[in-house]
């Protein structure tokens, strides 16, 4: 996985590989929504983006952002995942091993997970129905550790909870 700055060599090469077939120009914006983006493993909606981006130039505008990142989708370094609460969220995509997620409805928390036996299962059902994937995403929700000790009788889940920590796991 990438994540140290010397390794986005080839994400920036990709970037401007994909740039260029669409006709597009090489920015310093684009060139800066990019490094910001890959220097984060968090999920990230575009206004967090967009917030991160302005901490390093003022002058990038909201809408370069959210066409960066669709661009940034377009060419397989990022993808966009949805946590239940209505927005969208990008994630690194580009070298990433495929996880799945587990979202607490009531504090938000994000767990990314790999089953090797959901994967298997979820091959099978495709196969068992001539079905050809292309991709897929599996999202839990449900409440944390933490917030079921907090309540013990829950009658009703909080909606729009807003994801905010990411813990990664192995479900072997």
């Amino acid at each position: 996985m990438s994540g140290d700055k010397s390794d986005f060599k080839e994400e920036k090469e990709v970037f401007e590989e994909h740039i260029r077939k669409r006709g597009l120009r090489k920015t310093s914006q684009r060139e800066l929504i990019l490094e910001v983006f890959l220097e984060t493993e968090d999920h990230l909606a575009s206004e967090d983006l967009y917030w991160l981006v302005q901490k390093k130039d003022p002058n990038v505008g909201q809408t370069t952002v959210y066409r960066t990142l669709k661009l940034l989708t377009d060419a397989g370094l990022a993808r966009e995942v949805r946590l239940g609460d209505g927005r969208t969220y990008y994630e690194h995509h580009f070298d990433h091993e495929h996880h799945d997620h587990m979202i607490c409805t009531e504090c938000g928390v994000v767990i990314e997970f790999f089953s090797a036996e959901l994967e298997a299962m979820q091959d099978a059902m495709a196969d068992k129905y001539n079905f050809k994937p292309t991709h897929h995403s599996l999202r839990i929700l449900g409440l944390c550790e933490k917030c079921q000790e907090k309540e013990e009788e829950v009658t009703s889940a909080a909606s729009g909870a807003q994801p905010r920590v990411r813990v990664k796991t192995t479900i072997n």
